[in-house]
């Protein structure tokens, strides 16, 4: 097939052009052809990128139908598969054309005016579908201006609803969990054009077994992020009494905040922040690493990370939000903790620091169960059926 991919990045950033570029890579070693029509680059890890797509089909800050059109009239692909795109022009033009359009929703962006489905003042998790309550019980027509100028932005709960409108025309909805199969069903979507495909974590290089040494390392690995709870996370380790050391690997606009954090809780000995790092770099602190912490307070979609750290044989110590559920089986491959309760998470930190045999026995049981559950193979023979199903499907429709 040739394939068109969508995507409002290029180059490496989080979990979702992760996933794309895993995916893209893999379809690629199958024989099919790829192009990607895609947003600003990242100056990160762009190189596999050129690599794996044949064509290129660079978006401009507005005024794109035109590029919409000529890549799909220039690459002619069999199916366009969007990842995360929010402008409303580039979704009008492909709904708009004949060629059929699958979307996997890797996150909250599609629907939430805030983009994390929990609300900034209180912390709390959001279960509503958008509704004027956003506007009038959430305020999230004010969001902040992460450019330069004024702090804040307007946020359109118009364009909002009629971003969802325009995916709602797409022939397939992708999504990672059953959590995510339910957001998209409050918010209008039909039932039978929604697929749970869970993401497979990228392939390592080779079998990593950790030391579990009495370093102690627990590893965070994402966007350093409100949502992401780093500071939940710095203040329940606060409450650990066993030596450890915690790297937090990643950037954000909270890290300068979870920095004051630790040095006012007196952790700057033992929490350090290294900024973004390749998979590579990531990998060697999992050789002698003890435990992977998820201190997500947001509902997190799906939780990757904490797959890629089962991969490698370690146990994960997470809060209960979202999707974490369905893949962190508590007591089994680590340990799942009430939201916000960091005493209950310095307790299991604890327990598996001190308890080495216990870490081991988790993170094995981890590795069995995403080795088995989240197979990058089966994961890409699925998603090749789900492209390939809706080609005479579409072909149907535009010869009745």
């Amino acid at each position: 097939m040739k394939i068109l991919f969508v995507h409002d990045r290029f180059g490496a950033f989080g979990g979702a052009e992760s996933n794309a570029l895993l995916t893209a890579t893999e379809l690629k070693r199958r024989g099919h052809d790829l192009a990607v029509l895609h947003g600003p680059v990242t100056g990160r890890g762009e190189a596999p990128w050129r690599t794996t797509f044949s064509q290129f089909y660079p978006l401009a800050p507005n005024g794109n139908r035109l590029r919409v059109q000529t890549a799909i009239m220039d690459f002619q692909p069999d199916v366009i598969y969007v990842h995360k795109m929010a402008e409303l022009e580039v979704l009008d033009q492909l709904g708009q054309c004949r060629t059929p359009v699958i979307r996997m929703v890797h996150d909250h962006d599609l629907y939430c005016m805030r983009s994390y489905k929990y609300f900034f003042w209180n912390r709390k998790i959001c279960n509503r579908a958008a509704s004027p309550f956003c506007l009038f019980g959430c305020g999230a027509f004010l969001a902040r201006n992460r450019g330069r100028g004024w702090p804040f932005r307007w946020v359109s709960y118009f364009e909002k609803k009629k971003e969802i409108r325009l995916n709602q025309k797409f022939e397939r909805m992708i999504v990672a969990t059953a959590y995510m199969r339910e957001e998209l069903l409050r918010n209008g979507f039909a039932h039978d054009r929604i697929r749970v495909l869970p993401p497979a974590t990228e392939f390592s290089e080779g079998r990593i077994d950790s030391t579990f040494s009495n370093r102690n390392l627990i590893v965070f690995a994402g966007q350093i992020i409100r949502g992401k709870g780093v500071d939940v996370l710095i203040e329940s380790l606060a409450r650990v009494e066993a030596t450890f050391e915690c790297m937090i690997i990643g950037e954000g606009n909270h890290k300068s905040y979870c920095q004051a954090l630790a040095r006012k809780l007196g952790l700057e000995d033992r929490v350090h922040f290294t900024g973004f790092l390749p998979q590579p770099e990531i990998r060697a602190y999992y050789k002698e690493c003890s435990l992977v912490v998820l201190s997500s307070i947001w509902p997190e979609p799906f939780g990757a990370v904490g797959l890629e750290g089962m991969r490698h044989g370690l146990p994960v110590v997470a809060f209960d939000a979202g999707g974490i559920r369905e893949w962190l089986l508590d007591g089994q491959n680590g340990f799942l903790v009430p939201w916000r309760d960091r005493s209950r998470f310095a307790e299991r930190v604890e327990q598996l620091l001190t308890d080495k045999i216990l870490a081991k026995q988790m993170g094995e049981t981890g590795r069995k169960y995403v080795t088995q559950q989240y197979d990058v193979a089966s994961y890409i023979s699925t998603l090749e059926n789900l492209l390939g199903e809706v080609v005479p499907e579409s072909q149907s429709k535009a010869h009745a």
